[in-house]
């Protein structure tokens, strides 16, 4: 193998890195850390990627990026607008791999949904995703590059509205991807990058305790979990990583993290299955875990897919839960289905996974010694 840095191709990788060590991978250039501020302004507040743009920069300087850095944004493969004004970009990720990045514009806002994994290994019984199984996680540039062309997309189209929110709520678990995740979380927030408050990035996760805990000393983003059971049995199988952190074990999590982080509260997701976990006992049961606790309940109508035995709650059924929680005080929304004509809607994501390392915990393609409890993740 050659070691000479100059004769690799794309040996820097600037993109999706936050200020910090950006500037340290500018001082092994022997620039100075004022480069990185320049590069993230061309980055993020312009949108330029090529180096021969950034007329800032020397010359020698461009040349060097232009020869070995990696700007490369994941390629469009297909994109699909729906009848309520929501788009799906479906990007190739190299080696036949595509994920899914969803745009909702509502009013006053626009939230952009991003994956952070090609796949995903948690195997939630209502999640298309989980159905496909797990191939690696996404680089932080891979996450941040998923912003920056539909940023761009977005700016092509006269009168769209513009990204102001981003949630980590794509293919994969966020937190199974710590250090990409926490990279990204840098780029968003910083005023350099996409200058968006602490409140408008949301990580989604399915309950990896040690890591929400991690999370509360590297990030302040708003936390949401996906619980969709009030009880362990329930959610051992809906949810199977609870076999690993209990619902007892996670709530002391998500507290702990409002108070560390000065949250006003976790949003937890409940997606609604008939006959499943939509009974008023249930929303009782819900309720008692949640009241008087800094959260909120996001109530989530099912979104079908191929292959998937669930169906959506009433909205009679929904409805009867929600005030069951709104009369103990708990604050309640139900979350209107947007993009399910064209499978963009909560839990419809699915890409393409190809030659996956790990099939979905529990399914019959999953080998048979493996269980959620060897599962180790990235930190």
């Amino acid at each position: 193998m050659n070691d000479n840095p100059d004769l690799l191709p794309f040996d820097l990788r600037p993109l999706g890195l936050p200020r910090p060590e950006l500037e340290q991978l500018f001082a092994g250039l022997g620039e100075k850390p004022f480069r990185a501020r320049q590069l993230m302004r061309w980055m993020y507040g312009r949108g330029v990627l090529d180096p021969v743009a950034m007329t800032d920069l020397s010359g020698a300087l461009r040349e060097t990026l232009g020869r070995r850095a990696d700007f490369r944004l994941p390629a469009i493969d297909t994109v699909q607008e729906s009848v309520d004004g929501t788009t799906k970009w479906r990007l190739a990720v190299g080696a036949g791999q595509l994920i899914e990045t969803v745009f909702i514009p509502e009013e006053g806002r626009g939230t952009l949904c991003v994956s952070s994994q090609v796949g995903c290994a948690l195997d939630c019984s209502f999640c298309a995703t989980g159905r496909q199984g797990f191939n690696r996680n996404l680089t932080a540039a891979e996450i941040v590059g998923q912003v920056v062309l539909a940023t761009r997309e977005l700016g092509l189209v006269a009168g769209r509205s513009r990204v102001t929110n981003v949630v980590f709520m794509g293919m994969g678990e966020p937190l199974a991807n710590f250090r990409a995740l926490v990279q990204a979380c840098g780029v968003l927030i910083d005023d350099l990058g996409f200058q968006l408050s602490r409140r408008r990035v949301t990580v989604s996760t399915s309950g990896l305790v040690p890591q929400i805990r991690k999370l509360a000393q590297e990030t302040n983003a708003a936390l949401a979990v996906s619980l969709h059971a009030p009880d362990d049995e329930l959610r051992n199988e809906l949810v199977p990583i609870n076999r690993q952190h209990p619902i007892a074990e996670l709530l002391e999590a998500c507290w702990d993290y409002a108070e560390v982080t000065n949250a006003t509260g976790i949003t937890f997701e409940y997606v609604m299955l008939s006959g499943v976990n939509d009974s008023e006992a249930q929303a009782r049961r819900l309720a008692k875990l949640l009241v008087n606790r800094p959260a909120k309940v996001n109530l989530i109508p099912f979104n079908p897919f191929p292959g998937s035995d669930y169906r959506r709650s009433t909205p009679e059924a929904l409805g009867r839960f929600r005030q069951v929680l709104l009369d103990a005080g708990i604050m309640t929304i139900t979350r209107r289905t947007r993009g399910d004509d064209i499978a963009a809607a909560c839990g419809q994501l699915a890409g393409q996974v190809n030659n996956r390392v790990r099939a979905p915990l529990g399914s019959k393609r999953h080998a048979g010694s493996a269980t959620v409890h060897e599962i180790r993740w990235q930190n």
